[in-house]
């Protein structure tokens, strides 16, 4: 057993080294500096780290073995730990979320991973067709807006030395640290204090809000910081979203809206963000949409990794969010919606941070 094993990680090793070289430069940057797929290894007690679903997760000690842009193999020590709430809760997915925590003084120059600290990685939770969707929903919101978190689609293997056994390649995404992502905007991440929607500047507000409304995702507050982050910058507050997976753009099998919005799918957009009574302050956010267009549009057109039938759909779905924008008394319904006190539209949904 122990040599059929030995056998299976020598022809692991042959096939890293024949594997594409991905370009890397030494910035902290340089680990989402292109598109293309990074391909690494995760070493260690794998099955009990999958396993810690429940309480406190537990931090596991792993290596991650990667190649370098010269070539060579590197190993990294690092550790690793569960995240999250509904992806990391016992049969809700096959792969939880997980946190890499690197020791950053001893990651050397010449790995892709040089500055980063702690990286999100998000796995399949049911099936790998939805990690690349909510990748790609990523990709639009940086088209939108530089005031967001970058991402990076993976390979990993996970190698499981106490069990003998290398797993498949599995798609996944890291995504950027998030003082990282402040620190490129010039700014900071803010933990404590409760910020009302309107405590933000109000362009930057609606067209968040309003980028929430493109991609279908109703899974978010300020107050509650609900997949938000809150930065700090010289002269402003700004909201920046992540964990998209209950968006309808991507469209997973277990993501429902919250029932305090009497939503029937995930797919029913509604805007949630506060009462704007004159609709010429989101022209500049209607502008850029429409300016970007082409582009977001051709994030799915021209993608040859997607399914005929989901781009089919997903362009669909895009053409109604421009119909709505476009048209006056549309765009004036969807988007005044909290305005009238008999909607839900001013519905605060607590979230769960503590165990994101």
């Amino acid at each position: 057993m122990r040599n059929c094993f030995i056998h299976l990680v020598a022809l692991f090793i042959l096939w890293t080294a024949t594997s594409p070289v991905v370009a890397q430069d030494s910035s902290s940057q340089g680990l989402f500096s292109n598109n293309q797929i990074l391909t690494f290894t995760l070493m260690g007690d794998i099955k009990n780290l999958l396993a810690d679903r429940r309480g406190e997760p537990s931090y596991f000690s792993m290596q991650l073995l990667e190649q370098t842009a010269g070539g060579d193999s590197l190993s990294l020590d690092l550790r690793v730990r569960t995240r999250g709430h509904f992806r990391r809760l016992p049969g809700n997915c096959v792969y939880p979320p997980l946190l890499l925590n690197f020791p950053r003084s001893k990651v050397p120059d010449q790995s892709i991973f040089k500055g980063q600290n702690k990286l999100k990685l998000v796995m399949p939770c049911r099936g790998d067709i939805y990690v690349y969707r909510e990748y790609l929903t990523y990709q639009l919101v940086n088209l939108i807006s530089p005031h967001s978190f970058k991402v990076r689609l993976v390979h990993v293997v996970l190698w499981d030395t106490e069990k003998e056994k290398v797993s498949r390649e599995i798609p996944g995404f890291l995504l950027e640290d998030e003082d990282e992502m402040a620190a490129r905007i010039d700014g900071k991440i803010i933990k404590d204090g409760i910020f009302r929607p309107e405590d933000f500047t109000q362009e930057d507000f609606l067209l968040m809000a309003s980028l929430q409304f493109l991609i279908g995702n109703t899974d978010w507050s300020t107050q509650y910081r609900q997949n938000i982050k809150i930065v700090e910058t010289r002269d402003r507050l700004l909201a920046i979203p992540y964990d998209f997976d209950h968006a309808g753009l991507v469209y997973s099998p277990y993501a429902e809206p919250a029932i305090e919005l009497k939503l029937n799918s995930v797919r029913d957009r509604r805007y949630r963000g506060y009462c704007v009574e004159d609709l010429k302050l989101f022209e500049p956010a209607v502008a850029l949409f429409n300016k970007k267009k082409d582009e977001i549009y051709s994030l799915y057109s021209q993608n040859s990794q997607i399914k005929k039938g989901y781009k089919k759909s997903t362009l669909r779905y895009l053409d109604e969010f421009y119909e709505t924008i476009n048209d006056p008394e549309l765009f004036a319904e969807a988007f005044q919606y909290p305005c009238s006190s008999n909607n839900t539209g001013n519905v605060i949904i607590r979230g769960l941070k503590e165990n994101e």
